[in-house]
Formats: C-alpha cells, structure tokens, sequence
C-alpha cells in the first residue's frame, strides 16, 4: 500500500472508509471468489460489496506472470478510482501470487490478498504428505515456494496444475454438468507422484475450486480433508474494516469485463450469494 497521502492527509482509501456506503470490492478472473464473499457475509451481513470478475481475461493460469500483473494492476487502478471501496480484495490465488506487491504499490486502499493455505495444511496432515491442486500459474511462483519452506519445509507438497478445473467450476455455476473426468484426473495425477498415495491434506490453491469441493471429495475418497484460505480471508478483512459504518444503499451487484451475455449466465447463482444487480465494466 502506498503511503503517499493526499493533501488533506487522508488517502484515498481513509476517505472510502469514512462513506458508510463505500463497499468492498472483490475481484477474481471469475466466478471462484464468491467462495470468499460467502465468508465475508457470515461474518459482515451488512457490508456492502461490488463483485467483479475479468472473465474476458479467464483464465489467469496460462498467461504469463507479465500479463497477469498488467491486466489486474490495470483493471483494479480503474475500478478503485471509479468506484471508491474501503477495501481491495484480490480473491484469486494466481493474481495474488503474482500481483499483490505491484498492486499494493500503486493503489491508496488498504488490499487483501489470496495465497495458498499451506500453513493450516501442514497442521492438518497427518501423513506429512500434502497435494496441492493449483492452476499452472500459481504452483510455480516462488512465492508458493516460500510458503512451502516456510510452513512445510518438514512435509512432503506434491503441486499439480490443474487448469480444467477452473472451467468445470465456471460450468457448475452456469448450472451446467461438471465433467467428473477432468476431477478424477486431477486426483489421478497427485496420486501418481512419488508418496502420492500418502495424501491426506489437500490445498485448494484456487478460489474456484471450493465450488467442486462435493466432487474432489467423491474422487479422492473420505480420508483426504480439502483446505482453502477464504474464511481466513473473510476474517482479515473484517479486521482492516472492524469499527468502520457501513449501509448498504444500493443492491450489491456483480460486474464482468466479458460479453454482455455473461451476467445471464450466472444470475441464478449470483442471486444465491446476494449479488442481485450486474452490468459489463
């Protein structure tokens, strides 16, 4: 976060936090932060929240690190200066991973990250050996690999990335069927490693992949446990924002950057997490 200030002393993000109509805006490549909204209404039913996605950039995994940090330090810089939230959640793991320094950097709101849950999984595991199912993005950065000696220098983490999953969350939300084969691979190429059998913690390094969470389980059976950071996420959150007003004037709402069409695919989900209005940004 920059601490730069403006000239009445206040930055921009001390100005929002003052509106108790200014909302939190949580941003992912899709639809897979809403697994982190669904934590931030359990614990802040009255937050008021605009929802984007850049679904015309989906999927973030097989992009490279420069054009994952350009595209989402560009969109949020608009969408800050637009429309003023107290608070920036990046609620992807591969934006994250890449882009949260940068971002931090160059935006005067206070800004909450998503990276992988290797620190609660290490406390999990009971084996020592740990899968984390990521997309391809995510699970080489170096900072996933400072999690991992930080927190599991003494366990065994088998990554795998699994781009296809991302889709069949995409689908599951459409109201569409998931394609169990793309699930049974991606346990299949865990299992498959050196010690793979020995899992018994999984990292659900992507916020998408909580929505198939029924689904990995059924593959990977019910010794396997599944961990993800968005309650966490919801709890940092309400710390950085704890003490603040807020009054939900408007409905919250849901924007894409895709086609105008996309809204209507998902405005049957979107109205089970409380995004009742939507539009293109």
């Amino acid at each position: 976060m920059s601490s730069d200030s403006s000239t009445t002393g206040q930055t921009a993000g001390d100005r929002a936090s003052n509106d108790p109509s200014a909302p939190i805006l949580l941003f992912d490549s899709g639809v897979g932060g809403l697994t982190v909204l669904e934590e931030v209404r359990k614990l802040q039913p009255a937050m008021p929240v605009i929802y984007a996605a850049d679904t015309a950039g989906l999927p973030y995994g097989t992009k490279s690190e420069a054009q994952v940090a350009a595209r989402v330090a560009g969109l949020l810089g608009r969408m800050t200066e637009r429309f003023k939230p107290r608070l920036v959640c990046i609620a992807c793991n591969t934006a994250s991973t890449i882009a949260l320094g940068m971002v931090r950097d160059v935006l005067e709101v206070p800004i909450v990250g998503t990276v992988p849950a290797i620190k609660p999984a290490a406390a999990m595991t009971r084996s020592g050996v740990i899968g984390l199912l990521g997309t391809e993005a995510t699970i080489r950065q170096a900072y996933v690999d400072r999690l991992e000696h930080e927190f599991a220098a003494d366990k065994i983490l088998l990554r795998h990335g699994a781009p296809g999953l991302v889709e069949a969350a995409e689908a599951k939300l459409r109201g569409e069927p998931v394609d169990t084969r793309i699930i049974r691979e991606a346990c299949e190429a865990l299992r498959s490693r050196p010690d793979g059998e020995r899992i018994d913690t999984v990292v659900l390094a992507c916020t998408h992949f909580p929505l198939l969470r029924t689904e990995l389980a059924e593959v990977f059976g019910p010794d396997v446990r599944f961990v993800h950071g968005a309650a966490g996420i919801a709890r940092q959150i309400a710390r950085l924002t704890d003490g603040q007003a807020c009054t939900r004037q408007v409905p919250d709402r849901a924007l894409f950057t895709g086609p105008e069409g996309t809204l209507g695919a998902y405005r049957e989900a979107l109205a089970n997490y409380g995004l009742i209005e939507g539009g293109k940004f």
